[in-house]
């Protein structure tokens, strides 16, 4: 997979500039954009002048789901094949433009009705557009459920080799509405192989650079930041934000030396803030800043919500059969045994469904165990954090290095 230039920065908003400049409330802003193409050129351009080294394509709803929603179905290679030429005229030669994936909002089974694959197909569709308009790199923003964010890079990774960044939202704990500490998400995403993760929207650089710091001594990939210019107010129906260019741009060396690589704004960010920004970024060594030292004998791994951390001894319990009473046994094997790891035996096709109906309530390091490689990489698929592999099983080495280059599956 290609490398991303570092450090490097990002634009910043799209979306509430064009309310700005008079896009409606409410309105599908791929199609308005579309109508209006003079209104992006001009503000992309603006951030290239201001030094923006990468142009976000205004693609953020351009999949089936929201055009769907929008009465425009059947426009997703058009929509964004269409949007990512506009970004590449902004950019003129002097910025890269990257394909912006936005959530579809919709949820996996048993809490939506989407399964796993649907979602994988539903960003695949758009992946391969993005990819078929030549941009140079993906960006999965604004995330929220581990499901999607797994989804993103899977249908990437099918059709393109363009480095691919992920970036979630949280609230100030932490957490993003499903309930996933994004510090699991951080270790699922490095598990497959990201180019570089972080945090966009949600809050200005104050209280993301608190959680950057959170996820610092476990990141071995670069981290991204890209923060609103504030909490927003509302004033007479309109998002306000506070954060001037300067006080926006002041939090740039700390977040440097947590680790930070790739640098941005979302919403509220201005031309203004990106020179700032850029600014701020040409006065730092970045080569003074020493290495993260990581314990090799600490190896992360994690539920879809849920950080954990093993090593190479960890006590791995008896393995749980896939039954009927799958979740009854998992709750009461976590309770038993709270520092220890599960064990779960996937021995034919019809303990992949079970397992996906229930794997959401894994908290604990999960280990996956089957002598079959169809099942063990249905059942890394399907579940949405990362897994470990004891080696009590005998598996192709080839293969196994595989899963763990693809779903992040750890080898002990």
């Amino acid at each position: 997979m290609d490398q991303i230039p570092l450090p490097l920065l990002l634009d910043g908003a799209t979306g509430s500039e064009l309310l700005r400049r008079g896009m409606p409330a409410g309105s599908c802003a791929e199609a308005w954009v579309l109508q209006h193409p003079e209104v992006l050129l001009e503000l992309q351009r603006a951030y290239v002048s201001a030094g923006a080294e990468v142009l976000l394509a205004p693609t953020f709803g351009a999949n089936a789901v929201r055009l769907e929603e929008h009465g425009l179905p059947g426009k997703v290679e058009e929509y964004n094949l269409r949007l990512v030429e506009l970004s590449r005229q902004a950019a003129g030669g002097k910025a890269l433009v990257a394909g912006d994936l936005a959530p579809t909002g919709k949820f996996i089974e048993p809490f939506g009705e989407y399964t796993f694959e649907k979602l994988v197909d539903v960003y695949t569709e758009r992946a391969a557009a993005l990819e078929k308009a030549g941009v140079d790199l993906f960006l999965a923003e604004t995330t929220m459920t581990m499901p999607e964010a797994r989804a993103a890079v899977l249908a990437i990774r099918s059709v393109s080799e363009r480095p691919v960044l992920v970036s979630f939202t949280c609230d100030e704990n932490g957490r993003t509405l499903s309930g996933t500490d994004v510090l699991a998400a951080l270790i699922v995403m490095q598990g497959m192989g990201v180019s570089a993760f972080g945090l966009n929207c949600s809050s200005g650089p104050d209280r993301m650079l608190e959680q950057i710091r959170r996820l610092s001594p476990y990141a071995r990939v670069p981290l991204l930041a890209k923060p609103n210019a504030g909490l927003p107010e509302m004033v007479d129906g309109r998002a306000v934000y506070h954060c001037p260019p300067e006080e926006f741009a002041s939090y740039t060396r700390a977040l440097a030396e947590a680790g930070v690589r790739v640098f941005g704004g979302c919403c509220g960010t201005t031309p203004a803030h990106i020179a700032a920004l850029k600014a701020a970024l040409d006065a730092i060594d970045f080569a003074a800043f020493p290495a993260v030292e990581h314990d090799p004998d600490v190896i992360p791994c994690a539920s879809e919500t849920e950080a954990r951390f093993i090593t190479p001894d960890v006590d791995v319990g008896e393995e749980i059969q896939c039954s009927s009473d799958l979740m009854e046994d998992i709750l009461e094997a976590e309770e038993e045994r709270p520092q220890g790891a599960l064990k779960i035996e996937i021995m034919e096709e019809d303990d992949l469904e079970l397992f996906a109906e229930n794997q959401y309530v894994i908290k604990d390091p999960l280990c996956i165990s089957t002598d079959v490689p169809e099942l063990l990489e249905g059942a890394l698929r399907l579940f949405q954090g990362r897994a470990f592999w004891d080696g009590t099983q005998e598996l192709d080495s080839a293969f196994l290095e595989q899963m763990r280059d693809r779903y992040g599956l750890i080898l002990l």
